[in-house]
């Protein structure tokens, strides 16, 4: 039994009335957390008319214009785990009580270590992986139906379908899920995207539970694998319980020249949040318009808000056990509160790994957004965000295995690049990618060329930063949004289903083109996973010469060489010009072929085609 703390009691003096408390979020909260002044939201009608004391320090208690919400500060440093109470009064009269559990903390949850340059990410969109259970494929509090013949529609993949495929990506040698959200999006139409979020506590009952979800973390930990959660701080979706009751006005952006709900689309002109020059209204019309009609800009400039944004992350890393997140639209938020979001997070769990969406198009813009950028501290501007995506090098995947001959075509796109790593404060840190949910595949853009794949695998996995791979690419699966819509880019994973005609989780269903993908991309990711030196050891890259790029991972122990040949023909590749890279390696092996390479004088690679060699 744990003895109570004498009650702190502080009296709001309103007219009182009746109330039923419907929420209390978050939930419950955990000893020891550094994050010890803990603001719990009570929601209920008219639950700020209450009087209210706890068995613990409350230090503030704060109410908003609408008296449905109640936002009370307590103080848990130095507080035992187990249950405390929170009565509520009026007339001085104890009215009822609620139960509020601070529970024990794991012993090295602070210390936990985030996604890094030694995993390889897989994304997936879970209602497009696997069907794990169909009984959850409708529920009764949820408006959008099944109907897997609809492209946008939902289609019934869920959390058991990726734990059930497990072992799948555990063999193909991936070592982190990030998933798109999983958090209910109780909009009626194309929910399965659950970027337009109605409640930040609850797993969408379409892809299970709550407990589902730390299940699946609980899993891929014992794998030695990471969960890495799609966070949306940006914008909420308009079925979102407090968008429908808001707590204040300002909790989310309205605009007089919008429409009835105050709704005005973002201008995406990103460049007018570091333009010297730009005019405000262009810069709040980019952070603080709407990014669709059904998302809500939510205003993090609203302490309340943003505590409550803090909080929950910390809560759904410290319940499930997370190993990073990934922040969509991270570069749309209001800058400073984002910036304050993330430092948070990274405060509570210093080891911990942030990667964010910024969607630009040159690395001088990209490099502001990431953590101590000497070109945001130009601006006085620190994002405190670790990590960020290499959208630059995506643009040069996208095109440069289709050029052979210009000046800054085909591979030399590849080089430029990386020439330009000295704008970010941490290469090692950026997360390089072929392809996404939002962008058309990459077998597509290459019209199912296995060369091409080949090449631009071998590139996003043996270059500087943390490899990313689409769900599906691995077996040769192609989508044109242009043509079809964002459906075409996210079909369902065959197999997946009961009742598929074809399972391409197993090897001896997958059809021949499917195979050669897979098994090209499992040698590859298998050797990444088993070598450090191409984690976080040294690039050193040469000028490509007739479409032929040559780099080099040097590592204290490791030596990896890889050649890329580009060109419609095979390259004799003279050896006397990578002395810097070979060292005192004069044989190596092709980690493809296991064959011994003689590396004293040249070697010849085939046209269209990677080589790795591992310096002996």
């Amino acid at each position: 039994m744990i003895k109570p703390f004498i009650p702190y009691l502080l009296i709001l003096h309103f007219t009182l009335g009746y109330a039923q408390l419907e929420r209390i979020e978050p939930p419950f909260w955990w000893s020891d957390m550094k994050h010890n002044t803990l603001e719990i939201l009570f929601y209920g009608e008219n639950i700020a008319l209450f009087e209210i004391t706890a068995s613990m320090p409350i230090t503030e208690i704060k109410n908003t214009e609408n008296p449905n919400y109640l936002f009370v500060s307590v103080n848990t440093k130095g507080i035992k785990p187990g249950n405390y109470t929170f009565d509520f009064y009026k007339n001085k009269e104890k009215q009822f009580s609620k139960s509020y559990e601070i529970k024990q903390r794991k012993s090295d949850s602070a210390l936990r270590k985030g996604f890094d340059a030694s995993d390889v990410i897989y994304l997936l969109m879970p209602d497009r992986f696997a069907n794990g259970n169909p009984e959850n494929d409708n529920t009764s509090n949820t408006s959008e139906k099944i109907n897997r013949a609809n492209p946008e529609g939902r289609h019934g993949g869920d959390i058991e379908g990726i734990i059930k495929n497990l072992t799948y990506l555990e063999d193909l040698g991936i070592t982190a899920i990030w998933s798109t959200p999983m958090l209910e999006d109780n909009e009626p139409t194309y929910s399965y995207h659950t970027y337009a979020q109605s409640d930040y506590y609850k797993i969408d009952p379409r892809f299970g539970t709550n407990e589902d979800y730390k299940r699946l973390s609980k899993e891929l930990i014992k794998k030695d694998m990471k969960l890495i959660m799609d966070y949306v701080t940006n914008h909420w979706g308009s079925k979102h319980w407090m968008i429908q009751d808001l707590p204040a006005k300002d909790w989310i952006h309205k605009w007089n020249d919008g429409d009835e709900t105050g709704f005005k689309r973002s201008n995406y002109r990103m460049t007018t949040q570091y333009d010297p020059y730009a005019a405000k209204i262009d810069s709040l019309n980019c952070m603080n318009g709407w990014f669709d009609t059904t998302m809500p800009d939510m205003n993090q400039d609203n302490p309340l808000l943003l505590n409550y944004m803090i909080q929950n992350a910390i809560w759904w890393i410290e319940y499930a056990d997370l190993g990073g997140l990934r922040v969509d639209t991270y570069s749309y938020n209001d800058k400073n509160g984002i910036a304050k979001w993330t430092k948070a997070i990274m405060d509570e769990y210093p080891n911990f790994n942030i990667v964010g969406e910024v969607w630009m198009h040159n690395q001088a813009a990209m490099a502001y957004w990431q953590k101590d950028s000497n070109i945001g501290a130009i601006q006085g501007y620190n994002s405190q965000l670790p990590s960020v995506m290499d959208f630059t090098l995506h643009d040069a995947i996208m095109v440069m295995f289709q050029e052979e001959s210009g000046w800054d075509v085909g591979l030399q796109r590849a080089y430029n690049n990386f020439s330009n790593d000295y704008l970010y404060p941490n290469p090692n840190n950026i997360l390089v990618f072929a392809g996404n949910h939002d962008t058309n595949r990459i077998n597509e853009i290459y019209n199912g060329n296995l060369n091409a794949f080949k090449l631009a695998m071998t590139l996003i996995l043996t270059t500087r930063g943390i490899p990313q791979l689409y769900y599906g690419d691995e077996i040769g699966m192609r989508g044109n949004k242009d043509l079809n819509g964002d459906g075409d880019i996210r079909k369902d994973f065959s197999g997946g289903w009961a009742g598929d005609t074809q399972n391409a989780f197993k090897k001896n269903e997958r059809t021949t083109m499917q195979e050669n993908y897979h098994s090209f991309l499992k040698t590859l990711l298998n050797f990444r996973k088993n070598t450090s030196a191409l984690h976080y050891s040294k690039l050193l890259h040469y000028i490509p010469q007739n479409q032929v790029y040559v780099y080099f991972r040097k590592g204290e122990k490791q030596t990896v060489m890889v050649i890329l040949n580009n060109s419609n023909e095979d390259q004799e590749i003279h050896l006397n010009r990578f002395m810097e890279g070979l060292g005192n390696s004069r044989t190596g092996k092709n980690i493809f072929t296991n064959q011994e390479l003689d590396l004293t004088s040249s070697i010849t690679i085939t046209k269209k085609s990677p080589l790795i060699i591992l310096l002996n």
